[in-house]
This record gives structure tokens, C-alpha cells and sequence, in this order.
């Protein structure tokens, strides 16, 4: 355990900035939430930050590659980013989204620009967008072949970008990839199950591993999926211990996996560990019950998990 946040939310955003510092943004618990708190973990204690301009939760947090933090989306201002200065310790507004969306994916891409996914706001939506950090200003790129939220996005090491899962006009097990260089998305190989609010992570060998997440009837699923991006194909592999949706996941220094939290008929307090060479599972314990909690690691070969305002300390020993 380490020290508690100010103020206990969830669905919020934490990103590991270039300090070493960890910045939390947005959430709800007893409302929507635009206070900003910064984690230290050389002393592993939290102090408040400069607030949003508005109030969100259900949005992205993307590190751009100047160090500022961009904000995008989410539940009540679903039009307007914004972005952090650690250095000044006050957000800026950046200009707003074409299409409102919370519920989407961002990820930074290799030339610096940041590519927003999907989501909702009145509808399912397939359209993307581009922010240009060098400039400030967002554009439309192309759209996905199908409209989704609840879905993952995952950069692979060519630069592509896989988006597998979630729901749209109904539950998906269809995955796409955008192509920078061409703006443009194309299908590949659909995932052996439909799943949404499930967990994505790149491994060290450059495949995807997907796990966990809901099915089309609100069950919890344990089976796991890997994306080889060479063959464009989804294999099986073994489940983990425990169902569980809306989890947290992390890639560890050693390349193993760790998977903690969640929801399964209610909060889940275990974790499951995955070692890409053996390819097997292992349930390393139990956390304190924690759902649509974040999980972050930080720059002293330990790891964060957020959840309301209890925090809890994971050493990267595994």
C-alpha cells in the first residue's frame, strides 16, 4: 500500500510522465471529476495539480512525445481536448475533436501524431481522427470498416495499428489495422470470440495478446488470443485462472504479462500472470477488490494500481 489520492474516483486516466512522475486526470465518483493529482513514487505520496477546464471521464490520456500530456473526450465534454504542462502545472485547451466520442482508444503513433478510435456519443461511431502536436489542430482520417467502442488498439512494431473487438452495432470479434503511411484501414483476421471491455498487450516477440472482457450475453470470459501480425491470424491459447472484464494489464521488464483486477459478477481482487515463453498462467495472489482500476508502471521498477483512492504497490519481481 502506498499513499491514497485526494480524491477516490474511477474511470479516470494515469500517465507516467517524463519525470517519473505519474499524473491522474478526470474520472467520477461523487461527480465528475476535473481535478488532476500527481504521484511521486520516490516518496510515494500525491499532491493536487492543476484542474482541467472541464470536468471528464470515459477519455484518453496520450503522452506526446514533447512531454505535455493530451487529453481527449470522454463523458461531458466529449468535443474538447486538452493539454497538460508538467513544467507549468496548467492544462491549455487544443482545439476541439471532429466528431464528440468517449469510450475511444488513443495511440500515439511513431511520427508523433496521435490517432483517436471509434467510440460513442449518441451512436457507435467508426470515424478517426489525427491530432498534430506540432500544430495543434485535429483531422479526419479514414474510418474503420465498423463502428465500435469497448474496444482495444495496440501499436505493432511495423508502425500499424491493430483495433480488435468491442461493440458497435453489435458485439465484434473483427479486428482491423490502420496504416499510417496511407491513411486507410483494412481487415484482418477476426478474433476466435466476440469480446469487449477486454485487455490488449504487446509482447516482446511483436505479437498481441488479447484477454478476457464480455461476450455478447454480459458473461465474463477467461480465454486468451494471440495476434500473430506476420500470418494475420489469432491463435488460442491457455485461459487464465480467473474471468474478468474492464481489467488492468501491464508488460513487465521480463516480458511476462500482468493482469489484475477486473469484474466478474463483482470486483475481483486476483491476478494472473502470463510468461509468453511457456505460454501458461499463473495466479500470483490477491490485490484488494478493484474494477476499472489502472494499472501504470513507473520508473522505480514498481508498479501502480489505481482504483477510487486506493492505491497499491506492486514490485517488479516476477
Amino acid at each position: 500500500m502506498t499513499g491514497n489520492m485526494n480524491h477516490g474516483r474511477y474511470d479516470h486516466t494515469a500517465s507516467v510522465l517524463t519525470n517519473g512522475k505519474v499524473l491522474v486526470t478526470g474520472g467520477t465518483g461523487n461527480d465528475y471529476a476535473s481535478i488532476s493529482e500527481l504521484y511521486d513514487p520516490s516518496t510515494g505520496t500525491w499532491t493536487i495539480t492543476g484542474s482541467m477546464i472541464y470536468a471528464r471521464h470515459g477519455h484518453t490520456a496520450s503522452l506526446l512525445e514533447n512531454g505535455k500530456v493530451l487529453v481527449a473526450g470522454g463523458v461531458a465534454t466529449v468535443y474538447i481536448a486538452e493539454l497538460y504542462d508538467p513544467l507549468s502545472g496548467t492544462w491549455m485547451s487544443t482545439g476541439r475533436l471532429k466528431h464528440p466520442r468517449f469510450r475511444h482508444t488513443a495511440s500515439v503513433l511513431a511520427n508523433g501524431q496521435v490517432l483517436v478510435i471509434g467510440g460513442y456519443a449518441s451512436l457507435y461511431l467508426n470515424s478517426t481522427e489525427l491530432y498534430d502536436a506540432s500544430k495543434g489542430n485535429w483531422s479526419n482520417t479514414g474510418n474503420m470498416n465498423y463502428a465500435r467502442s469497448y474496444h482495444t488498439a495496440a501499436i505493432l512494431t511495423n508502425g500499424k495499428v491493430l483495433v480488435a473487438g468491442g461493440i458497435g452495432n453489435r458485439f465484434q470479434n473483427s479486428a482491423e489495422l490502420y496504416d499510417p503511411s496511407t491513411r486507410t484501414w483494412i481487415m484482418t483476421g477476426s478474433m476466435n470470440y466476440m469480446r469487449s471491455y477486454h485487455k490488449t498487450a504487446v509482447l516482446k516477440n511483436g505479437k498481441v495478446l488479447v484477454a478476457g472482457g464480455r461476450d455478447a450475453k454480459g458473461f465474463s470470459l477467461n480465454s486468451v488470443e494471440l495476434y500473430n501480425p506476420s500470418t494475420e491470424t489469432w491463435t488460442m491459447i491457455d485461459s487464465m485462472n480467473n474471468e474478468r472484464y474492464d481489467s488492468t494489464v501491464c508488460v513487465l521488464t521480463n516480458g511476462t504479462v500482468l493482469i489484475t483486477g477486473g469484474y466478474y459478477g463483482g470486483y475481483v481482487n486476483s491476478t494472473d500472470l502470463y510468461d509468453p515463453l511457456t505460454r501458461t498462467w499463473e495466479n500470483t495472489g490477491k490485490e484488494h477488490p478493484n474494477g476499472g482500476a489502472t494499472l501504470i508502471p513507473t520508473y522505480y521498477n514498481q508498479f501502480l494500481c489505481l482504483s477510487n483512492e486506493n492505491i497499491h504497490l506492486f514490485l517488479n519481481f516476477f
